[in-house]
């Protein structure tokens, strides 16, 4: 029953019996949605796309175990089973995927409140962004409950239940405190995790802490978050014994493993979409956004985000252009940009503010025959953005902070001529793994950035290709399969080690 993936073809499956796998995530992995063609009203499914979710779907299909998420389709009730769930994928039928519907309040306070306007800045070092608003945490409280609730009515006494991200920090001590220590709980944390300086400003920090705590396995990208959370429990709970080396906190009598799993991409799909996309793909791309075939093209891909570094990086763009004349109708740079939590007032402002950016620029050096900021801000195709990738001569990663930036591993897996230069941000976590191949940025150095984009335009095809196949070795050797077969083989370790200690 399972599907022509490769995280089933390498066996890539936790070691668990049919049914007792249970993955919780706030979005889930098909949505359903109204189809208004002809004339005549039907229902449409919308497939996971990319990243974890599909990478999971696979798994999924093999160990039939059960996907808890929030149900936000328009047409997701109208398949739904009155107990919230329906058989997925519709071809197969292979797993279950259990719905939570949420109210606008509680996706307000929840997701909107208290997931993304404290928890996100907070974690990314923004604290004067943060929002601690009461409701957001009483809601915040409410569905991390819910989930809880959700988890438990499914779960048997061998499941292993994996959470995913900040908007579960609460729910995994709820569920060990209702389930026998047979149960094992695992949660990835898919962004930074902050110095206790940082942290310590959260109101709430403490519940935060316990409630992570109630996992058997707690992954984060990388080393460094990983010393941050455990120098967090080290100064907010008196009672927890730390385990600095070993990556260990025992706390009320249970034990949680921390440890890193730096996250890959599903680099064989990257590489074969941007394969796909020949020269005639690359002619017409040119054309359409009025890009002249002479020049060099640095991209750009983001979701709006003000962690993403965006007006930093056009702000290097601009000093370049300004200190440099040279590259003026020389250099074309294309912002993809995916808008994100537009009702959120920190996001709205910064649209506006990279729209301003780019269009002071543009307003600046533009000419009849040349525009230096190319923004697409409408969906890409994954066969068109990989091709985007792959005819690049540079990518710039400028992000202030961030917990991985898996679309610098994109660009490298797209690299498949190997003549792309990657310019990558030091507060990015993929820089722990190819900061020596790419070149290093600080984006708030303005002028050393613009000396780096100068460097990666007029570097030599035999150093491209070189720090280039590097990269894509490193990329490809540690992909999202093999991430996850890290994190499915430490789970396995540590409940082996659970019996035998029985």
């Amino acid at each position: 029953m399972g599907a022509d993936n490769s995280a089933t073809d390498d066996g890539i499956v936790p070691a668990v019996d049919d049914g007792e796998l249970i993955v919780v995530s706030n979005r889930q992995p098909y949505t359903h949605s109204y189809d208004h063609g002809d004339g005549e009203r039907s229902i449409t499914v919308n497939r996971p796309a990319g990243g974890l979710t599909a990478g999971l779907d696979p798994v999924m299909q093999e160990t039939d175990g059960t996907w808890i998420a929030w149900g936000d389709g328009e047409a997701d009730a109208d398949v739904t089973g009155d107990d919230g769930t329906v058989r997925m994928p519709p071809e197969s039928e292979a797993y279950t995927l259990k719905r939570l519907w949420l109210t606008d309040e509680e996706v307000e306070g929840y997701y909107y409140g208290y997931s993304n306007r404290v928890l996100w800045p907070l974690c990314h070092g923004g604290t004067m962004k943060t929002d601690y608003v009461e409701r957001y945490w009483q809601r915040y409280q409410q569905v991390n409950e819910t989930f809880a609730d959700a988890v438990v009515e499914t779960a048997g006494a061998d499941s292993l239940i994996w959470f995913q991200d900040y908007h579960f920090t609460l729910a995994p001590r709820w569920v060990r405190d209702a389930l026998p220590d047979s149960a094992f709980l695992t949660h990835f944390w898919h962004i930074t995790w902050p110095g206790w300086d940082t942290f310590r400003a959260c109101p709430q920090h403490e519940q935060l802490l316990e409630g992570l705590l109630g996992n058997d396995l707690l992954g984060f990208h990388v080393e460094r978050y990983c010393r941050n959370f455990l120098d967090c429990v080290d100064e907010a709970l008196d009672d927890a014994f730390i385990d600095p080396e070993g990556g260990r906190v025992s706390y009320e009598g249970h034990t949680t493993v921390v440890k890193a799993f730096p996250m890959g991409i599903d680099a064989d799909s990257i590489r074969e979409h941007a394969e796909a996309a020949d020269d005639d793909f690359w002619r017409e791309f040119q054309s359409s956004h009025g890009i002249d075939p002479s020049t060099n093209v640095i991209v750009g891909v983001d979701r709006l985000d003000y962690t993403k570094g965006i007006v930093e990086r056009l702000d290097a763009l601009e000093r370049l252009l300004e200190t440099r004349p040279e590259y003026r109708g020389e250099v074309c740079y294309v912002q993809k940009a995916n808008e994100s939590r537009s009702l959120i007032p920190d996001y709205q402002d910064l649209q506006t503010e990279v729209q301003e950016s780019i269009d002071r620029i543009n307003d600046r050096f533009g000419t009849d025959d040349w525009q230096p900021v190319i923004y697409i801000n409408e969906f890409i195709p994954q066969r068109e953005l990989c091709g985007l990738y792959r005819y690049a001569d540079v990518m710039l990663v400028s992000a202030v902070r961030d917990g991985m930036n898996l679309v610098s591993k994109e660009y490298v897996a797209a690299q498949v001529d190997d003549d792309g230069v990657l310019v990558l941000s030091d507060q990015a976590g993929a820089h722990e793994e190819l900061g020596d191949r790419a070149l290093t940025i600080n984006p708030y150095d303005t002028d050393a950035f613009a000396d780096t984009i100068e460097r990666a335009l007029t570097m030599e095809m035999d150093e491209r290709a070189e720090r280039m196949v590097a990269l894509r070795e490193q990329v490809e050797s540690h992909d999202l399969y093999a991430w996850m077969e890290s994190v499915f083989d430490t789970i396995d370790e540590l409940r082996a080690k659970d019996t035998d200690d029985d």
